[in-house]
């Protein structure tokens, strides 16, 4: 089982399911959570409106209503009880039951392995496991099969939405070169953000043109590697004499005004991943790269890579989570303490493909691990080794080994402008195709709801 991303998100899933929760979002808590979601009164019910013949009752409403009021207030954004709420809450209620109908109507099914794992990724988001989160959910008067209803209605709207909405926004080759095109290129040294990284071969004060020469011979190999593909980061260790060697030779974002001119007419016309030809100052020989050139008008065309590897332990009955977790802590203990090799661990323990490689994934761009993981593995520093973590594929252990920015391909650059502009046409797409539902549904008003 590959540790890439699913195909599906579940911002939504835990978004729903923290509005039946408790306001510190479900952390852990040192003593039982005490409820804090209004209690419903028990009165008479009473239809308040018919969507396609199924009904929607005022108690709906107001629980709704509750729910809404309640996470509005853990947003800090305090919203009181009114008509016009409640009339909003009625509404979006609407909107909601007619989509379900349309899911149902057309074929779209969810079955239990997918509620399952929505399940789980629920659980894992709030730094719980699942049987911690039946519990708290409980304690809020959320049963387990309400929650997984929920969590089933919210899978099949977002199959809706992505077969009838998000698939039919399309960006084409024309819209992307056209938007490229339009964007002015942005020299001004106030506004331009750049981050260079260098090499500096210094040259003492009173040195001679023999040491000199020598010194610019040992730059020009420097910067033939580096053109030659050499990882940068690497040669600076490796060559620089300069105090920012530790951070890759990076000098950090910032605008270009405040880098030194020799610098900005040596990367004037460089792209991101692009490195200068070697430039002398006072200081001594320099060769600059292109880590992230930031315009206000243009996407970012560069990402932070990482290189990491890690140890799988994947549960089944002979063994358990808390089981995995002590066996994961004694590798880290051993590791930190230089008894053990990382890699030479996950070769003989881990249960995952790469762990023929040492555990070794490869660079990875954001995006490509299942949030779990990269979220814990975006927290690490080179050489730093976490401590074990629950994703949906079992226990790891993750050492972090680099990091680095990587300029994007002429194609990711124009699939990130297609993503950026696809984003624009969504919400529109969406309003109307939303808008066009509802219009074709029947939906009988009967009673406003009641507030109280």
């Amino acid at each position: 089982m590959t540790l890439h991303r699913v195909t599906f998100s579940v911002a939504s899933l835990a978004l729903l399911v923290s509005m039946h929760a408790q306001g510190q979002g479900l952390k852990p808590a040192t003593k039982p959570l005490q409820s804090t979601t209004p209690v419903v009164q028990q009165s008479a019910d009473f239809i308040v409106a018919v969507v396609n013949s199924e009904p929607i009752t005022n108690n709906e409403v107001r629980r709704e209503l509750q729910r809404a009021i309640q996470f509005a207030s853990q947003q800090g954004r305090p919203q009181a009880a009114s008509q016009a709420l409640a009339s909003q809450v009625l509404e979006n209620l609407i909107n909601q039951r007619v989509q379900l109908q349309q899911a149902r109507d057309t074929g779209i099914r969810v079955d239990e392995a997918a509620i399952d794992l929505a399940e789980m990724n629920v659980a894992i988001q709030n730094k719980v496991d699942v049987n911690e989160l039946h519990k708290r959910l409980a304690a809020d008067g959320v049963t387990v099969s309400q929650m997984r209803g929920m969590l089933k209605d919210q899978l099949m709207l977002s199959r809706l939405r992505q077969r009838d909405v998000e698939s039919r926004v399309q960006v084409s080759d024309l819209e992307v070169e056209a938007y490229l095109q339009e964007q002015p290129v942005n020299l001004d040294p106030e506004t331009l953000q750049i981050n260079l990284a260098q090499i500096l071969i210094a040259v003492p004060e009173n040195a001679t043109p023999v040491q000199i020469a020598a010194l610019q011979a040992k730059g020009q190999r420097a910067l033939s590697r580096a053109r030659g593909g050499e990882d940068f980061v690497a040669l600076v260790k490796e060559f620089s004499d300069a105090s920012d060697s530790g951070q890759g030779g990076q000098m950090g974002l910032r605008t270009a005004i405040r880098y030194p001119q020799l610098f900005l007419e040596a990367t004037n016309n460089l792209a991101v991943g692009d490195v200068s030809a070697l430039i002398r100052s006072g200081a001594g020989f320099h060769i600059l790269k292109v880590v992230e050139k930031i315009s206000p008008s243009m996407p970012t065309m560069a990402v932070t890579q990482s290189r990491a590897r890690h140890i799988l332990l994947r549960l089944n009955p002979q063994l358990t989570e808390s089981q995995a977790r002590e066996q994961l802590s004694e590798f880290k203990r051993a590791v930190v303490a230089g008894k053990a090799d990382f890699a030479a661990l996950a070769r003989e323990h881990s249960q995952d493909g790469s762990a023929a490689q040492g555990g070794e994934l490869g660079w990875a761009s954001p995006g490509m691990f299942v949030p779990e993981f990269e979220e814990v593995m975006n927290r690490l520093e080179p050489g730093q080794v976490s401590d074990p973590l629950v994703s949906r594929f079992g226990v790891h252990l993750i050492q972090l080994m680099e990091r680095r920015k990587a300029a994007l391909s002429p194609r990711e650059q124009r699939d990130t402008v297609r993503a950026m502009l696809s984003d624009k046409k969504m919400e529109p797409a969406f309003t109307s195709w939303a808008e066009g539902l509802r219009a074709r549904a029947y939906v009988e008003l009967r009673e406003p709801p009641s507030n109280r």
